[in-house]
């Protein structure tokens, strides 16, 4: 099948998409499973030294050479290759290993991450934890689901009494001296109970898809990893806001400075969008 429309009389939209992208994603992962004690960095890019694995070129090629099989007529905005560029208003997202600082140092704490955006919109997200062998994937409108089929229900709505658990990400062009950065992480920290920073921000939509903690925030986060993980955590329940309160929309493209977030719900979103407010007046 090569990009043929799929038949809504018999099967949900992206139904073809979304299990090309599962395989693809398990089928990388057995790839890093199996290699991941070999793992050595090859170069390192951006300001703050974040490597580039082998692992990372060799799963890229796998799952690029199966969306190009299946949907040549598809872009392809990949970590490490780029834009490979068809013209056509599908874009497939694709962070092959989403954690590579972490495997460099030898922390087992990694995703795949496949996502499909039409236009600028997340229509599907995968993500497959290879230490595990799970796989969490959401198509639009159809809910976020495990790997045997179970709906995943997202973050509870109530806030916890110790405080939240939230995850934190952002960007690679984010500097260490950003006073925004800072203010936000020290806040929180000081206001949650814990705050995970993994290397790893498609990890942190899984967890909140999956209830495992109580919100994400995310300061001038990446464009590969934002679409599908938010896609992911956004049919599980939880809710999308910008660092000011208004609805958020997860894009891959635009600059950087229009895909900071807070992910929660209810009762948790309030409490985090308060504490972030608190720290974004210290900075003016």
């Amino acid at each position: 099948m090569h990009n043929a429309a799929p038949d809504t009389a018999r099967r949900p939209p992206f139904t073809a998409e979304r299990r090309v992208a599962v395989a693809a994603a398990e089928a990388t992962g057995r790839l890093l499973r199996g290699h991941f004690a070999d793992a050595r960095a090859v170069r390192t890019k951006g300001a703050h030294g974040d490597v580039v694995t082998d692992l990372d070129l060799a799963a890229e090629e796998l799952i690029l050479t199966r969306l190009r099989r299946h949907f040549p007529r598809d872009r392809i905005l990949s970590e490490e290759a780029g834009l490979l560029d068809t013209g056509s208003g599908r874009t497939w997202l694709v962070d092959p290993l989403d954690g590579s600082n972490n495997v460099a140092i030898g922390l087992p704490a990694y995703v795949v991450g496949i996502g499909l955006c039409v236009g600028d919109t997340p229509v599907v997200g995968v993500v497959h934890e290879p230490v595990t062998g799970r796989t969490w994937h959401a198509v639009t409108g159809q809910g976020a689901h495990d790997d045997d089929g179970t709906r995943l229900r997202g973050p509870h709505s109530r806030l916890p009494g110790p405080g939240p658990v939230l995850a934190w990400t952002q960007g690679h062009a984010v500097d260490r001296a950003d006073r925004t950065a800072a203010a936000l992480r020290a806040t929180l920290e000081r206001r949650c109970r814990r705050v995970l920073q993994l290397w790893a921000p498609l990890l942190g939509w899984s967890l909140l898809a999956r209830g495992t903690i109580d919100g994400f925030v995310g300061y001038r986060a990446e464009g590969v990893d934002l679409p599908p993980g938010a896609l992911l955590a956004a049919e599980a329940g939880a809710e999308l806001r910008t660092l000011r309160g208004a609805p958020f929309r997860p894009r891959f493209s635009g600059p950087d400075s229009g895909r900071s977030f807070v992910a929660a719900r209810a009762e948790t979103l309030g409490y985090v969008l308060e504490e972030v407010a608190a720290a974004l007046r210290t900075t003016t």
